[in-house]
């Protein structure tokens, strides 16, 4: 704010002489023009012209003096921030960078602002860009710093000189600041901030990856779906190529995009299938093309930067497969096409548990003598009693992937009874199979397998599901996304369609072709289905995703799903989607893929004993990398006195080695803190072993570091942000060539220290003769008129 000035009158001996002598020519200038003959506007003008030219005269005779405030030189302290940062070296539509303008203006030869203002104030210089820190004279400018940290660089300035007289700070950068949050910057305790905005108004000619998303979805022809948000400004009619290249170099795919507006966005996306598994790394590059020149050509025109051309991003496929558990009352169709539906599949191993018969009661007149086992094992080579059930127990028959059982006794003793067993399951699918089959024990820990282990659950509707299985008032009726409530005619056979509802055509996993005609055209080309789980209605939360009916009886749920603890589950009505690829063998593709999707939506996000988590702000530039990670045992129970650690494998392949801490507030938590210094991508494993020195598990997790992508995110000059800032701290925006004025203004604006100066009026340069003129030019005026108008 500017301190004003104002005019004092002192005493003085000739106040009065000054105040008389223009009071005596008053009255005789007024008893003289009575006396003439003639009066009128002209006889006015000239008395007035001469009455201004008198007082103006004896205004002379006083000493007035002009007295201000203005700031003490060398007591008060000034900052002067020039920002360090990577960003600076964008080029404008001239050849010149930001920071060479910025340099520039900061050299000591040619910035006389900077040596007008160290005369009169204590400057103090520092440089930002991350972090902030002194400089004698801005010499070490590089213009490497990964970040622009303003919000952070003034706050440091706010404490560092609280309670300091602090006159103001000269901010100079492009304002493209990373540590912009949702809320504004605190400048409580700041002074007033002047930032000086560095690069051209108009935005400069570039290409720029923007934001850059991965998604995995349940889709089986490409489950990854990378999406890009590319912006070009100056490339109005001109082609862009965007490539996706995986680890090796090999070009993925390519897409291309005609430029029509000078300033344009486009969304891009690319859906693939990768052939590995494990933690892959992908890498997208942008760049103009023509027919004479490729992306990246050194003779492609001259853009801003070339810094946001390039991405990377990461893709977690998994090393090991999904295990599904497969219950079924009674052999049937459906699970021999989910199987051969599923051994397409690497991601998906099925356990089957068929029963072939009920148990039977015992009675000793049927057996033989000594024989405790079933008779329908008799003419088997093993009938041993280890591998045979006996007469009251159910004749099971287990089918195990192609790797084998998960260890030597999987599901020998039925459907597991321990949390160990049954927790090497990724999901569980139980297929016309009723309460008669589990004990109650068994119904529990299916219930917590969803809810504490976050395992996947599937009924099928079969005859002895849902109601038809007695599971209303069970722990697995529970689980269920429907109400098993009775429901009226529910025995009654008809044929009927299958449709998507509103949800489920946003649901990735239950479509099955790209197009919306496609989908059209493949449900109605789908058999009519005639066994039906009728349900009444579904439990709050859970998301109808498909229907099954006609117009004239109505639509009923069948496919429905829920989100449940720390898994989900889902519930499909419909007992026969067997005759899908049965009635109609060029559909059984259709019916495969259903399947495949559906399933992997079912084990979707299913945690691992060991697991391990890079978290990190993704909103904010240059933040270190916490590795979580979550240590269980078999039973899912969490591990607390053991021992992680963990290996960071660097973009150059070198190794980091680190150990994991454990967090006071959640068992089984342990987390450990990596900062990347270099772009590219990272791979870490988590090692977890106990006292004794013996492996429990172990995790990996992949991320992609990106150091400079919010820097330069944005190449235009953030002039709103730096507005705001100079408005709320009673500031103003600087232009470049306003520095030297700024120097000059800067010393008759408030300042914490200020000292008062006195000046004669008259002492102002030109302004006495000035004065003289003037009532010279009065009295010449007013004679003038007289002898014009001939007055005497």
């Amino acid at each position: 704010m500017t301190v004003p000035a104002t005019i004092a009158i002192p005493t003085s001996p000739w106040l009065w002489p000054a105040v008389a002598v223009p009071a005596v020519a008053v009255v005789l200038l007024v008893w003289s023009y009575r006396r003439a003959a003639r009066t009128g506007l002209a006889c006015r003008i000239a008395f007035g012209l001469k009455l201004v030219g008198l007082l103006a005269l004896a205004a002379c005779l006083i000493e007035p003096q002009w007295m201000g405030r203005r700031v003490k030189s060398g007591a008060n302290l000034l900052v002067v921030a020039a920002d360090n940062s990577s960003g600076m070296t964008i080029r404008g539509r001239s050849t010149a960078s930001r920071g060479e303008i910025l340099q520039a203006a900061l050299e000591s030869g040619t910035s006389s602002w900077l040596a007008s203002l160290s005369e009169d104030f204590d400057v103090r210089r520092y440089m930002f860009d991350s972090r902030l820190r002194r400089t004698q004279d801005f010499s070490e400018l590089a213009f490497d710093g990964k970040a622009t940290a303003i919000g952070q660089a003034l706050r440091t300035l706010a404490d560092r000189y609280r309670d300091r007289p602090l006159a103001g700070v000269l901010l100079m950068t492009d304002g493209c600041a990373t540590d912009v949050g949702e809320t504004f910057y605190d400048l409580s305790g700041l002074p007033p901030v002047y930032p000086v905005p560095i690069g051209e108004t108009q935005a400069p000619r570039d290409i720029a990856l923007m934001n850059v998303s991965v998604s995995e979805t349940s889709f089986e022809d490409a489950p990854v779906t990378i999406q890009a948000d590319v912006e070009a400004v100056g490339y109005a009619g001109r082609t862009v190529a965007i490539d996706l290249t995986d680890d090796a170099g090999n070009r993925a795919e390519r897409k291309q995009w005609k430029v029509l507006k000078d300033d344009e966005k486009e969304v891009l996306r690319f859906r693939l299938r990768p052939d590995k598994t494990g933690i892959l790394f992908y890498r997208l590059g942008v760049a103009e093309i023509s027919d004479d020149l490729s992306p990246g050509d050194p003779e492609t025109p001259f853009e801003a930067t070339l810094a946001n051309n390039e991405r990377t991003v990461v893709v977690d496929r998994g090393k090991e497969p999904h295990r599904v558990l497969y219950v079924t009352g009674r052999p049937n169709w459906e699970y021999k096409f989910l199987q051969r539906a599923l051994s397409e599949d690497e991601q998906i191993e099925l356990v089957g548990l068929i029963r072939v018969a009920k148990r039977e009661p015992k009675y000793n007149w049927l057996g033989r003598t000594g024989q405790q086992s079933n008779p329908l094992y008799r003419g088997f080579d093993d009938t041993s009693e280890e591998r045979t059930e006996s007469y009251d127990q159910p004749v099971l028959v287990r089918i195990y992937p192609p790797g084998g059982p998960a260890h030597a006794d999987e599901l020998q003793d039925g459907f597991p009874k321990k949390a160990e067993d049954l927790f090497i399951y990724h999901a569980v699918v139980l297929d016309d199979v009723g309460t008669e089959f589990f004990s109650h024990e068994q119904m529990d820990l299916l219930r917590r397998f969803v809810t504490e282990r976050g395992g996947g659950f599937l009924m099928l509707g079969g005859r002895e599901s849902f109601r038809q299985g007695d599971f209303q008032r069970t722990p697995i009726g529970s689980l269920l996304p429907v109400h098993l409530d009775p429901v009226p005619d529910e025995s009654t056979a008809r044929s009927a369609r299958l449709d998507l509802t509103r949800e489920g055509w946003i649901e990735p996993w239950t479509r099955l072709r790209d197009s919306e005609q496609d989908e059209h055209r493949r449900l109605a080309n789908m058999p009519e289905f005639r066994v039906l789980n009728h349900v009444r209605s579904t439990k709050p939360g859970a998301r109808v995703v498909a229907t099954i009916g006609d117009d004239g009886t109505g639509r009923l749920p069948a496919l429905i799903t829920q989100r449940l603890g720390r898994g989900r589950t889902a519930a499909l009505t419909i007992g026969d989607i067997w005759r899908w690829g049965l009635r109609r063998p060029e559909l059984r593709d259709d019916m495969n893929k259903f399947w495949r999707q559906t399933l992997r939506w079912l084990v979707a996000d299913v945690p691992a004993p060991i697991s391990l988590q890079a978290v990190h702000d993704s909103g904010q530039a240059h933040q270190p990398i916490v590795l979580r990670v979550r240590a269980h045992d078999k039973g899912f129970e969490p591990l607390d006195n053991v021992l992680v650690t963990l290996s960071v494998r660097e973009p150059h392949g070198r190794d980091v080695l680190l150990t994991a801490t454990a967090v006071p507030a959640e068992s089984g938590l342990f987390e450990a803190v990596y900062v990347p210094r270099s772009n590219g991508g990272y791979v870490a494993r988590a090692i977890v072993t106990d006292t004794k020195g013996t492996a429990r598990g172990d995790a990996e997790a992949g991320w992609a570091a990106d150091l400079q992508a919010r820097e330069f995110e944005s190449v235009r000059t953030n002039r709103p942000l730096l507005e705001q800032i100079a408005r709320q701290t009673g500031g103003r925006l600087v232009e470049l060539d306003e520095l030297d004025m700024f120097a000059r203004d800067l010393l008759h604006r408030d300042a914490p220290l200020t000292e008062a100066w006195v000046r004669p009026l008259w002492d102002l340069p030109g302004l006495l003769p000035a004065i003289f003129l003037f009532v010279l030019t009065c009295f010449v005026a007013e004679w003038a008129l007289r002898r014009w108008r001939g007055m005497p």
